[in-house]
Order: C-alpha cells, then structure tokens, then sequence
C-alpha cells in the first residue's frame, strides 16, 4: 500500500516546492495557520480548463478560510492563448503560463495539477474538443489526479449541462468532471492505474454558479436556491491581516501573460455552489464530512496533542510546542491510513522546522552543469532554536550519494558544509517534461508518474535528515543557483542540467518569395569547456546548403558560436524542414535552448526541436519600406522581412506626420489599441496618412464580455465582435473575387488557405459602414458565414483594412498563402500609383 501511495505523493512533493527561490520562512501567525490547516482532514479540487479560469477567491477561501487541503486542475496549461507581454507563444507560452499559475499558487494556498491536454486554441462545441483531445486519454488523467489527490469535495467552474454556449474546452473540463467523480471509484476504469493507487469516492460535486450563468442578476435573485450553497469570500483573516479577496486579487494579478493584473478587492462577497452529485449535508462545503482527526483509526490521540497547540498557540516562542509536536509526529509516522500518513508528516514535519527557524539551503554558483560533470554544493543549515538537533546525513537522490555527517546544529550557529557531487552520465536534461516526446495538436505524451505534476521534478532533490530531540526527520529541498546583482541583491534560479552543446537558428521559418539563396545563422553555446565538434544541416530533398559543414571550437562554457549557411531552394515550390546538428566527439546534440525570463516568475530554460520550416513560395510585393506598431508580441515585423519588406517598428508615443511621410503603408499589431494608452490619441494622424494616400492596416483587437471594444477603430463606423472561425481548414468563400487584395501582385486562390494552423481567425467585425467592403466570407461547421475577417475602405487617397485573420499564427508558421494575402493588402493601391507615374511621365 505504501508503494502506491509514495508514487504520487513523494513525486508531488517535490514537484510542489518552487524551484528556484530561496528557502521558505515563516512568521508565528503563518505557523499557527499551518497548525489549523494541519487539524482540518478535508481536502478540496477546483476544475476548470485553462491557466486563468480559476477562481482564486473560492481557491483561498478553502485554503485559508476553511484550512482545507486545496488544488487547482488545469485542464490545459493555456499553450493556445496569446501573450500580452512578450514572444513566447504554443509550448513557450505553455509553460510562462504554467509557472504562473504556481506563482498564484503560493500566494492563495492551494496546490497545482495538469493533465497532457494541448490547448489547440479556441474551440466552440465539447464535440470538437473531446475528439481533438482524445476523451479517454484526459478522462484518464483527471481520474489520475482524483485518485491519488483523494478529494472530498470537487467543484466545476463551468456548466456541463451548456455545450455550445460558451468555450469548447470550458464545458469538456466540466463534463469530464461529471464523469470522472464517478470513474474513479470503478475498479473497471482505467485499471492500470490501479498499480499505484486506489480508487476513491469524492463526496461532493458542485457548479461554482453566478448571475452571469442565468443571464442576468434579476433572474439569478428570482432563481430557486435551494440546492445552493452561499460561500462569502470576503472574510476577513486577522493573523494574517488581509481579507480573503485580497489575497486571491494577488493571486489572480500572477496570470500576467494574460493580462489579469488587478486592483485588490475587500468586503463581503458572495460566491455560490450548486450541487450536481452527492448530498448537501448542510450549508457549508464541508458540511457532513467528517473532516477531524477522528475521521483515521488512532487519530484522536493525535487529536489530543494537536488541538491544544492550535488553541493555545505560542507565537512569542513557537519552538515551546516542538516536543508535543514530535509525540504527534510518531503518532502520524504510525498510522495505517497510508494517504493521510503521508499528507500530514509533510504538513507536520515543515510546521516542526518553522518552529524551530529551521533554515536549510543547498546551492551552487553555477546555474547548470551538463551530465558527467562534478559540481560543488553548499548545503547551509541553521537551528535558530534551543531544540537540541543532530545533524545525521545529506543525501543527494539522484544516485543515492549519502554524505553521513554526525554534527549537532547550535542554536543560531550556521553550519556551512562543502559537498562534491559527480552528475550522472545518464541524468535526463532540465525541460518540462510533457515536452519531451512528440505531441499531437491535442495531446501531450508523459510516463503515468509524471502525469498531473506541474513541473518536472527538480534536477537534483536533496534529502537532509536532522534528529530533533531523539526523532529522526527527513527535510527534502533541491539544488538551486543563488547568487547576488548589485541592483537587486540576492538571487535564486532553478539549477539546470543541459546538453553539452545547443543550437539555435536565427529564425524558425525561412520563406522564400524567388530562388535568390538566404544566409541561415546558427548561435551555438556551451555548457561546458573545451567544445571541439563540427555543426551541419540535414537538408529537405531539392535544397542546397554550403558549406557542407563548420568546424567550431568554444573552449569556455557559457560561450557562444556562430556560423553561417547558405541556403538555396530549388526552382519549384516547396517546404520542408532544415534540421541543425552538432557532433561533438561522436555525439550528436540537436537542442534549441529558449530561456523564460520574467520577474514575478522563477527563470525556465526549455529545450525545443531546433529544425527550421523553409518555404519556397512565388511571393511578389510592391513597395518596400513599411512601418509596424507592436502590439501584444508577435512575429509579423520579422516574417515580413522575410519576403523583400523593410520593416521599421514604430512607437505610438512617436507616431507623427513628418514620421508616417517615409512609409507607403503601416501595419498594427495584434491587440495594439488594448494595451497602448498611447495609440488612441494617434489616431488622427493615421486617419490623414490614410487620407493623404497611405495604406493602414488594422489587425484584430479584443472585446469585453459586454461587447465593448476600442473606440475610434476606423474613419467609419466599425462595430468589432468576439466572432472567430475556429477550425483552420473552415471553406473560405471570394465575396469579392475581382477586388485588387485578391488578385495583386498575386493571385490568390482556394490554395492559399490550405495549410493554415490552429484558427481562420477571432474577433471578426461585426457591423461597419457601407464603405467597407467584405472580401471574405467563412464559418464554422453548423454556423452562418461570417464577413467581418477582412474589410477593406478607400479613405481619400489610401485605404484602411480591418482584418481578424490570424496572422500572427500563420506568419511564423510559413504559411505561404498568408504571406500572398497580408503581400497584397500592404500592396493595395501601389500599382495604381506606379501607373499614374508611368502615365505623367
């Protein structure tokens, strides 16, 4: 029993602690709120579909109002989204948004679990989302997490019962819900698991409703309550000084990629619950479940010890409740429940450490070492306590090294011990793990003790293990790199193991408009010294690269290379895929190394398929010199230069007249009047660029739940909607076959939309003036065609386009017949100027 128990749990343990921060210290009152949470045996699970769906004021009300053992299930980890403050987009984005949803987290108590389903992007029935994912395989995982998480309680976030009505992926999360509660107590489902673990039946299931579910708060305050439950997640916590919803706006502001940084809320709020499985039991969550010591064999002697220190807590001097803590320590290390002997030995054995100031920390001044290699760690340890300790052994778990050691630990003296430890050859590199192994466009692969983690476990755990008064306790931690920036002082980062060598190209797409060759720039760096090998490039069949190869030589690890390919097409048109590889003594590397580096979250290095899409495509442009206005992080700027265009990126704070004179057209990124203050007030001078014959291109941007979007968008009136073509293969109909955006300088045809990725496009038009033109029609499967993805209105001598279509998506991934559309739309106009020149001439 204890085997299949320490599978999951032990795994989780580690997977739960935040790499890469410095060691966890505690205050008296978040000490005693360790102790309340320690004498409450409930445990709840929030289900939803994506990073930001959680509800972080239920999430910390359970945590540490109701002191209930709490998690989160993200369905996916929001690969399909986009990001609002920076480049990192598909598995990058997968994972800024995973560490983010940690990062809440540690801020509202709750734990964090996933299951292998890819965000594929937006998608409008559960049909669709479940044959994409692959039911069964999520199914399996949510029934994974319940099993071995063993909740009492499971709330859904969204309505199962509302299939078409709102996200795809949003009722899949609660469908699967439904039907996971009752899989997972069946023996006859998903067997193999049970290996591992045991099945479990959850007590509960409930539907965190709103007024938003029933149309409107009138309707919501006529609606029969009576299998609801009211939750106030206002309250007001004193030993912490915050509110509840205080605490979950911190939370929720951690979601930044997605743009829900917030004010903080205070007072009373009220969320509700609706039963679907189950009995109330009362008017609270927990209501008719025993949640006490009491509900385990044995566990009212633990009850005794452990209720006097929670009544009578001693925040001067915690260390006073230690020797009652290790009489109950003993207790718990002897129960026969399995799955709470281990939930609470955790739970107390880091209440004893912060009793006593237990400060442990093992660290390097290296932030990675590649396999084969020693490094030198430092394990420091500190009892700030008049607890008699013993230091007895330091044990690195990767290959079991044990450094046994026998000091006692006085009170506030630190012990610095120097250790030596050889990196196995064969230790696996640093990268998430469900991006190890190929993927499919719904699901990611992972070995079943993997699946549900957050992270990949650390690279190298360590087990400290200190006798407190006669007891002996395994503290565990991990290898981090600590080190100090004069303008921000001390610093963590999560230690790494990586490939000797990695390869990054200088662009993942390549197109080629005409058979001219491209210079293909390769960075490589080291993660060691003394780097001698040779870099080529596995080639599609019809392409040309030279030279053949490139001896490089890095002596010193951290140091970069780069070389340079020439790479020629063939004559017809083609795509494939240019693979990098690096031979060093007979081994081959072929890593990109791509680093997430942003401040509310720990730095990630993630290692990725270097290979380069290139295409050889007839692409023809006119004019050359165009201006971009970033907005929410895309590729378009840099794809554009692909085919011939300069591309300037402009400042909307330095947008003017004089500036707009030098350009034939401009573009505007995605979501760019969002998230700019700036732009609004700029829009005059785009109007006269316009006027004065400009070409101004507006791509997609967002609006609110209330249909609300930016003001002022266009020189007529232009009404956006949250419309979108979800499916990327959606027949696309010529509203305007014979209008110049579909026929110069190229001709585009039904070719020209095959091939695309993941969506047509989103936020579509909705209503516009008759001096718009629609040239595109197109709509999902069961929906009216929609003209609003591409709309184009002479405005004095210019033109002004409004587009949905993503390409944001398609661009970067060499889309040849994107490139041709967005070609001829920057194009528009230039051939009648070219010859009105020719005529006056």
């Amino acid at each position: 029993m204890l085997t299949r128990v320490s599978i999951f749990t032990i795994g989780f343990l580690f997977t739960l602690l935040s790499y890469g921060q410095g060691p966890k210290t505690y205050t008296s009152s978040e000490i005693y709120q360790a102790v309340q949470k320690l004498n409450f045996l409930g445990t709840a699970l929030y289900i939803a579909a994506h990073p930001d769906d959680e509800n972080t004021q239920l999430i910390s009300y359970l945590s540490n109002g109701v002191k209930a053992r709490t998690a989160y299930l993200s369905i996916t980890r929001g690969d399909g989204g986009q990001n609002l403050i920076g480049p990192e987009l598909r598995e990058l984005l997968g994972v800024l948004r995973t560490e983010e949803l940690l990062a809440a987290r540690a801020i509202d108590g709750g734990k964090q679990f996933f299951t292998r389903a890819n965000d594929f992007g937006y998608s409008k029935h559960p049909d669709e989302t479940l044959k994409i994912w692959n039911k069964e395989d999520v199914l399996s995982d949510i029934v994974w997490v319940i099993r071995n998480f063993k909740p009492d309680v499971i709330i859904n976030r969204f309505d199962h019962r509302s299939p078409g009505s709102t996200h795809g992926h949003h009722t899949s999360s609660a469908m699967l819900s439904m039907e996971a509660f009752d899989k997972a107590n069946d023996k006859n489902a998903f067997p193999g698991q049970l290996k591992h673990t045991d099945p479990w039946q959850t007590k509960k299931l409930f539907f965190n409703t709103s007024w938003w579910f029933y149309g409107s708060e009138e309707k919501f305050h006529k609606a029969d309550k009576s299998n609801l439950i009211s939750v106030d997640v206002g309250t007001y916590y004193p030993n912490l000084g915050k509110s509840n919803n205080e605490i979950a706006s911190v939370a929720r502001s951690q979601h930044l990629s997605q743009g829900f940084g917030t004010l903080t809320s205070r007072g009373s709020h009220h969320h509700y619950l609706e039963l679907l499985k189950g009995e109330l039991g009362g008017s609270q969550i927990f209501d008719g479940i025993n949640t006490s010591w009491t509900r385990v064999e044995k566990g009212e002697e633990i009850e005794k010890i452990l209720l006097p220190i929670e009544e009578d807590f001693n925040f001067t001097n915690p260390s006073a409740h230690i020797p009652d803590l290790l009489k109950a320590y003993k207790l718990i290390d002897a129960l026969e429940d399995q799955h709470w002997r281990s939930v609470k030995l955790e739970q107390i054995k880091n209440i004893i450490g912060a009793c006593s100031g237990l400060f442990i920390e093992t660290t390097t001044d290296i932030a990675a070492a590649v396999p084969g290699s020693e490094i030198e760690i430092q394990a420091n340890l500190l009892n700030r306590s008049p607890i008699q300790m013993e230091l007895e052994k330091i044990e690195i778990l990767p290959s079991n090294t044990e450094f046994p050691l026998k000091r006692t630990l006085e009170n506030n003296q630190i012990e610095n011990i120097p250790l030596r430890f050889k990196i196995p050859q064969d230790s696996d590199y640093s990268n998430p793990y469900w991006l190890n192994n190929p993927s499919t466009l719904g699901m990611y692969q992972a070995p079943l003790e993997l699946r549900g983690k957050a992270q990949t476990p650390a690279a190298i755990p360590i087990k400290v293990t200190i006798t407190i008064q006669g007891v002996p306790i395994e503290f565990k931690t991990s290898v981090v790199y600590k080190f100090a920036k004069p303008d921000k002082g001390e610093r963590y980062q999560p230690f790494e193991i990586l490939p000797k060598v990695t390869v990054n190209a200088a662009s993942k797409v390549m197109v080629f408009a005409d058979q001219r060759p491209k210079p293909l720039s390769l960075s490589i760096t080291s993660a060691t010294n003394k780097i001698n090998g040779v870099v080529s490039l596995e080639t599609p069949n019809g392409w040309k690269v030279s030279p053949s190869e490139h001896k490089i030589v890095i002596p010193n690890k951290g140091e970069v290379r780069t070389v340079t390919f020439i790479v020629e097409p063939p004559k017809q048109e083609s795509h494939g895929n240019i693979t990098p590889v690096v031979t060093v003594e007979g081994q081959r590397f072929s890593k990109e190394l791509n680093t997430i580096n942003y401040q509310h979250v720990p730095r990630q290095s993630v290692l990725l398929d270097p290979s380069v899409k290139v295409v050889r495509s007839n692409i023809d442009i006119n004019g050359n010199r165009i201006a971009y206005i970033n907005g929410a992080g895309d590729a378009i700027a840099e794809s554009l230069e692909q085919i011939g265009y300069k591309v300037d990126l402009i400042d909307p704070n330095e947008i003017s007249a004089n500036l707009l004179k030098n350009y034939h057209a401009v573009v505007v990124g995605i979501r760019a009047y969002n998230i700019s203050k700036t732009l609004k007030f700029k829009q005059h001078l785009l109007f006269d660029f316009v006027k004065n014959g400009g070409n101004l291109i507006v791509q997609y941007n967002t609006v609110n739940r209330e249909g609300k979007g930016p003001s002022n968008l266009a020189p007529f009136s232009l009404e956006l909607s949250r419309k979108r073509v979800t499916d990327e293969n959606a027949q696309v109909t010529f509203l305007a076959p014979n209008h110049p955006i579909l026929n110069s300088p190229n001709k585009i045809t039904q070719a020209d939309f095959q091939g695309w990725v993941q969506e047509r496009g989103l936020y579509f038009a909705q209503n516009w003036a008759r001096e718009f033109e629609p040239i595109l029609a197109m709509n999902d499967a069961g929906e009216s065609p929609k003209e609003g993805s591409l709309l184009v209105a002479p405005y004095g001598k210019g033109y002004y386009i409004y587009t949905g279509l993503s390409f944001f998506r398609e661009l970067p991934a060499g889309v040849s017949g994107a490139y041709k559309l967005l070609a001829n739309m920057i194009s528009l106009g230039e051939q009648d100027k070219t010859n009105n020149n020719a005529l006056n001439n």
